[in-house]
């Protein structure tokens, strides 16, 4: 990987240049790591980076009557507006994340914000929907620049023993900012009007932007092959058709044409992009071969059922607290935050409880909290109970997502290479945004499900016209209310109650799976204990294996000499195992000249002789 280093000093130079602490980290061919001050400032960066794309994931929502009045539009073409987003983020992820890896990393972090910035302002100046989609669209794609450079930065450049921490703080912003994002959004409409929503994304991109340009370091991969370019047309397919699918299926019905045909096209496609990445091997997009190991498969398993269970509660929880309780969107919104907040900060102490008891044991406590929690609100919620009925599930389950996240992600990076970072991270977001749309579907379904199934029972005596716009939606039912003459209080009692029932039956099959999934964490989650590591291709590579890598390259037999190697090897590029660059051999026989020059004098010795 090239990141374009300063003029090389001597090794006396080196130690004398570096900071206490970062020595190790300034190998020769890679350039000083940035101090703590710096280390802020780029964290800071890309975390304010991030919150711009994920909050304007989920503000829209909160403006949907509006947008439908404002454009004259229909229910469809205003989920549209919403998707469309959503869809091509999704998308793009794999090939530009890949992209940036070859392209460099800031680079494609500040064109990602300039084209994300852009479409956002034409956004909030749309004079017609189908501008807004188009503007929607094309934030999308700045956003799948963004997204994945953001943990990739992170990956790269910081040390290891800094690395878990900045993650952490990655991951909680990943999984809080949502919610932030629309309390904020929900605000802005109430107070101003929904064009004031993409105020907020354009404000976050100009602060990103300027701390990017001025702190962010750029770091590259030196390609060793061609862009796997069909291996990326096949990954944008598949997602395509898989997320459309997701999207689509409750609005249009599961056996829709456009559902199935989507469905089979994204099935298909997902089908040629693993056949054709096993045929490319160490050239692919993605080595497909990683997700034997415990890391990838692990992480991206847990990553997958947490993000959708999440996002399926919220689906839950938003109806219940604006129908059921009749509270405002703003206050809807405000309910969530104890949520939100408790999952960022255990995002933060999930590294240092992963230093203590090791990755699988952080990862299973974290979904066995967060199934509790979902316990907890299927047994506990009722009408008359409101928002304390179900405050203590929220805040487990906050709690044990937190825990769940940090862990999950690290796994996933540690697993690929570290000039492969754009890709890893790309992966963990692809992640994301699948478990989101399979959670909202599924646990959406079942809600629906479950309360038709319950109101049907409690309807007897209500006018008809009243009865079937009270089958459609709790929300349906509150407004039918005013036509049903006395009857009405009846109606939206009937309904509040039905609700919870369905509520309850999304609940318990939540907690189905997070048990299915505390069981798989226990036993093929990711080795204990945490990786420390990123770029090895393996988690956590004990020091003896890499003493072994030092005799493969050298020809020094095991003694002092290798003792001496070792950390040299250990701490090439950043503080983590090398993988071979450009000049180098994949199995380890030929090692770069300059780290056989910055050796000891004695095992230089040693391996001519």
């Amino acid at each position: 990987m090239s990141t374009n280093p300063p003029p090389r000093q001597s090794a006396g130079e080196d130690a004398a240049a570096t900071p206490t602490g970062l020595d190790e980290a300034a190998a020769p061919g890679s350039p000083p790591v940035p101090d703590a001050r710096q280390l802020r400032t780029i964290l800071i960066a890309v975390c304010v980076a991030l919150m711009a794309v994920i909050s304007s994931v989920s503000g829209l929502n909160v403006a949907q009557p509006d947008m439908a009045v404002a454009f004259d539009a229909s229910q469809s073409t205003v989920l549209w507006i919403i998707n469309v987003y959503t869809l091509a983020l999704a998308a793009l992820l794999l090939p530009l994340g890949a992209l940036g890896d070859r392209l460099g990393r800031k680079p494609t972090l500040v064109g990602g914000l300039v084209v994300f910035g852009a479409a956002s302002a034409l956004a909030g100046l749309a004079p017609s929907a189908e501008v807004m989609v188009v503007a929607r669209l094309v934030s999308g794609v700045g956003a799948a620049m963004i997204m994945p450079v953001t943990l990739a930065v992170i990956t790269s450049t910081f040390p290891a023993a800094e690395r878990g921490r900045a993650i952490g703080v990655w991951t909680g912003v990943a999984g809080g900012g949502g919610v932030l994002g629309m309390f904020l959004s929900a605000a802005l409409v109430d107070v101003a009007t929904w064009r004031w929503l993409f105020v907020l994304p354009v404000a976050l991109v100009l602060v990103a932007l300027v701390m990017a340009l001025r702190s962010v370091p750029d770091s590259r991969d030196s390609p060793r092959s061609s862009f796997d370019t069909i291996g990326a047309l096949t990954s944008f397919v598949g997602v395509v058709g898989l997320i459309f699918a997701l999207q689509e299926g409750p609005e249009r019905g599961w056996t829709a044409p456009a559902t199935l045909t989507a469905l089979a096209v994204g099935v298909l496609a997902t089908v040629c992009f693993v056949a054709w990445e096993l045929r490319r091997g160490d050239t692919a997009l993605l080595d497909v071969h990683l997700f034997g190991g415990r890391g990838l498969a692990g992480g991206s398993v847990t990553l997958l059922v947490v993000f959708g269970v999440q996002a399926g509660v919220f689906v839950v929880l938003f109806p219940f607290f604006q129908a059921v309780l009749g509270w405002s969107g703003l206050l809807s919104t405000l309910a969530l935050m104890p949520t939100a907040v408790l999952m960022m900060a255990a995002s933060g102490l999930a590294p240092k409880l992963s230093a203590r008891v090791g990755a699988r044991a952080t990862m299973a406590t974290g979904v066995l909290l967060a199934g509790t929690g979902l316990a907890l609100m299927a047994g506990v919620v009722s009408v008359d109970g409101g928002y304390v009925s179900v405050l203590p599930g929220m805040l487990a389950m906050g709690l044990g997502m937190g825990l769940s996240m940090t862990p999950s992600t690290e796994a996933i990076t540690g697993a690929l290479p570290r000039e492969r970072q754009g890709v890893a991270s790309a992966l963990n977001d692809v992640t994301r945004e699948f478990g989101t749309a399979l959670g909202v579907a599924l646990l959406g379904a079942l809600l629906s499900a479950g309360y038709r199934g319950a109101v049907d029972d409690r309807l007897a005596g209500i006018p008809v016209d009243s009865a079937d716009a009270a089958r459609e939606g709790v929300a349906n039912a509150v407004e039918a209310a005013n036509g049903a003459g006395s009857r009405g209080p009846e109606l939206v009692d009937a309904a509040r109650q039905a609700f919870v029932d369905g509520w309850q039956q999304a609940m318990w099959a939540g907690v189905a799976v997070m048990g299915a999934l505390f069981l798989y964490v226990l036993l093929c989650g990711p080795d204990s204990p945490a990786p420390e590591t990123v770029g090895s291709g393996t988690a956590g590579e004990p020091e003896t294996a890499v003493r072994e890598s030092v005799q493969r390259q050298t020809g020094v037999p095991e003694g002092p000499a290798t003792d001496k190697l070792a950390p040299t090897a250990r701490t090439r590029n950043g503080g983590v195992p090398s993988t071979p660059a450009d000049g180098e051999q994949h199995d380890g026989v030929r090692e770069s000249d300059e780290q056989r020059d910055d050796a000891p004098e004695s095992a230089r010795t040693t391996a001519t002789s």
